[in-house]
């Protein structure tokens, strides 16, 4: 839990063009867009059973479960900023400092994950999209390009029969989640995986998404956890071999001047100032494709 303060620091210290904001709680009404009534009355009211704490990996509490609420909400509103609003123009590019809880299914949460704040963000921006848009017919396309090292079972799981939605993972073929969901494309890397394979893998799967699906939104989930110091990952990605992945996210969504929110996901560093530096690295590149965005 460290590295989200850490982060935080050190962008208020290194990068203060970042525009720092409070997270917002997601709501009932908003969480229910992907959760079930009974799920998150549960994480509400601490009624949650004990082999479902379990199975998310840490205990109830209410800063849990406010922690949660605006985990999603911080996703919510980055996806807000970067697509605009009516009479506000969208900056093209915005994070979350947590984020990207992909093992989160519509009724558990499971893997350090309770609610999953991309589901909720892209329902949320769906719902939007299509009351700013009334007469509209084809609801908002939204791509998740998860890269984090840890399939996204509860992501996949969730818009499994969607078409709306396209749901990317490129993750360890051997690592968690033991049994996997189907995502519209996963791409299965194996253990030792270095850069220039997984960012073969890379450029393979946004060919392939580019191809399937056209996005009016991406969200990101840029995990720190595919570095090769890396406890929980099995990758072995170097800080240039993350930073390059990052930077062809960026540019594939700039290219197409298609709005990206991203949020942090894993990053279980061995040294924790070293999946700090990995996203600072995130960072770095973000504030560089927003003012390409924001000139």
């Amino acid at each position: 839990m460290a590295k989200y303060h850490l982060l935080r620091d050190r962008l208020v210290s290194e990068r203060p063009q970042v525009r720092m904001a409070q997270a917002p709680a997601a709501t009932d009404g908003e969480l229910a867009l992907v959760h079930t009534p009974d799920y998150i009355d549960a994480i509400s009211h601490g009624t949650l059973p004990a082999a479902a704490q379990r199975e998310i990996g840490f205990p109830w509490s209410p800063g849990m479960a406010e922690r949660a609420r605006r985990s999603a909400g911080a996703t919510v509103a980055a996806a807000r900023v970067a697509m605009g609003a009516p009479g506000r123009p969208g900056e093209g590019v915005a994070a979350n400092l947590a984020g990207g809880t992909h093992h989160s299914y519509a009724h558990k949460g499971g893997g350090f994950c309770v609610f999953n704040d991309a589901a909720v963000a892209a329902r949320l921006m769906q719902a939007e999209w299509a009351r700013q848009r009334r007469h509209g017919r084809k609801p908002l396309q939204v791509a998740i390009i998860d890269l984090d090292v840890h399939q996204g079972n509860g992501t996949a799981s969730i818009f499994a029969n969607d078409p709306s939605v396209f749901t990317l993972s490129l993750h360890g073929q051997k690592n968690f989640p033991f049994r996997k969901e189907a995502s519209d494309l996963d791409v299965d890397l194996p253990d030792g995986c270095g850069d220039a394979a997984y960012l073969q893998a890379l450029e393979h799967a946004l060919d392939e998404l580019e191809r399937r699906f056209e996005p009016g939104l991406i969200l990101f989930l840029a995990g720190a956890d595919p570095y090769e110091g890396d406890r929980l990952g099995r990758l072995a990605l170097s800080f240039d071999g993350l930073e390059a992945r990052d930077r062809r996210v960026f540019d594939w969504a700039w290219q197409r001047r298609i709005p990206l929110a991203f949020a942090m996901a894993g990053g279980y560093g061995i040294n924790i100032d070293e999946t700090v530096q990995v996203q600072m690295n995130t960072y770095t590149l973000a504030l560089e494709y927003w003012a390409r965005w924001n000139p």
